[in-house]
């Protein structure tokens, strides 16, 4: 087991009606936060009132940048970090999913940072202060409600680039289940292949920490649980409150504290997003399945029979690979099984940029599971197309 410094700072109300401390909680940073948010949904299923009450409630002054994209733009970033100036706000007060809070914390970020936002993702490093970050949940999928990360793009570069600072974790959450109900069955689906995507990024890893380990696989055995239920009865509340609490654990560090990982299915998948703006969870579905079989090897295939068997219930065989390959099966199986789309063409990508986005995935294949060449992450879009 590696080293590491242990700490998750993010204080968390969770469960129906938790909204009720919204507007106490965030007058402890700050009297006036930018309220930060997507489409518009959460003013449809009465999110958006519940929060504008609590902030007025507490005498919280608010400003608002809506419109936050589902691969949240650097443009965005730039027009919240100009209103946070301007307006002198104190915090980001996210209300959505990850994306949301993805584009909060680099507004927070680059807020207080003297140089253009991009800076910032490029090297999280950068950020030395920060705007504080909270969050109001909306959808269980990133887990970005209680970590360090944010992914970022510029679709005019087609990049897609994901940042670290422990500035802007946000210092707290509230996270209610029936904030979820009105999520769309397809929306759903691909939350959850994002969160066992997150999961499978730590378990796949070169130290094999025992703790770790198991707690990967009750995390993955949560998600395949309760994924259908969700689809199928959205009002369930505990499918849904398992999904939620899922999500922030397949992230938040603790599943890979002591544990050597370098993800490799993420910065393959960035590269559809930034090309072909997709949705990230489906495009991890789509890879994942591939990846797998790409990296199958003598030195791996005992990890993916204790994938098989410990996750699918597979007995244990004589013929490893096979056994190994019925356990990836089953994974690929689970996601068709939520309606997910598993080609590329079914998504809207051809080959054309098949080469260059190779060449850039390739980039981030250091330290990895198993390390993959450009012509290996070239083989699995052609397997995935």
């Amino acid at each position: 087991m590696n080293n590491f410094i242990y700490s998750i700072p993010t204080k968390i109300f969770f469960g129906e009606g938790q909204i009720k401390n919204l507007g106490h909680e965030v007058k402890k940073y700050a009297d006036k936060v930018l309220l930060l948010y997507g489409g518009g949904s959460i003013k449809k299923n009465g999110i958006y009132d519940d929060v504008v009450k609590q902030l007025n409630d507490n005498a919280v002054e608010f400003v608002e940048l809506a419109g936050v994209e589902p691969n949240p733009r650097i443009q965005t970033v730039r027009k919240g970090v100009d209103l946070c100036r301007k307006e002198n706000v104190k915090l980001v007060l996210a209300v959505g999913g990850g994306s949301t809070i993805d584009c909060a914390k680099a507004i927070a970020g680059a807020t207080k940072y003297d140089g253009d936002a991009w800076d910032i993702v490029l090297d999280g490093r950068k950020i030395k202060d920060s705007l504080y970050v909270a969050s109001v949940l909306t959808l269980a999928a990133t887990g970005s409600e209680m970590d360090v990360a944010a992914v970022i793009s510029d679709m005019t570069k087609n990049d897609k680039i994901g940042f670290k600072s422990e500035l802007v974790r946000p210092v707290f959450s509230v996270m209610d289940p029936t904030y979820t109900y009105s999520v769309s069955k397809y929306q759903t689906a691909a939350g959850s292949a994002d969160i066992i995507s997150h999961i499978l990024e730590s378990y796949f890893s070169n130290v094999n920490t025992y703790m770790n380990v198991r707690n990967c696989e009750a995390l993955l055995k949560t998600v395949i649980e309760f994924a259908p239920i969700a689809i199928k009865e959205p009002t369930n509340y505990e499918a849904r409150a398992n999904l939620m609490w899922a999500s922030s654990w397949a992230i938040n560090d603790f599943i890979k504290l002591g544990n050597e990982v370098n993800w490799t299915v993420h910065p393959i998948e960035h590269q559809l997003s930034a090309y072909y703006d997709i949705t990230h969870g489906v495009g991890l579905a789509i890879i994942t399945p591939h990846w797998m079989r790409a990296v199958l090897s003598d030195i791996t295939v005992e990890k993916f029979c204790e994938f098989a068997h410990n996750v699918w219930d597979i007995p244990y065989i004589e013929d490893k690979f096979k056994m190994a390959n019925d356990g990836i099966d089953r994974m690929e199986e689970y996601f068709k099984s939520l309606d997910i789309p598993m080609t590329l063409r079914e998504v809207g990508i051809d080959k054309e940029n098949f080469d260059i986005m190779a060449t850039k995935a390739a980039k981030s294949m250091v330290n990895n599971y198993v390390e993959l060449t450009k012509e290996q992450i070239l083989e699995i879009f052609e397997k995935a197309l």
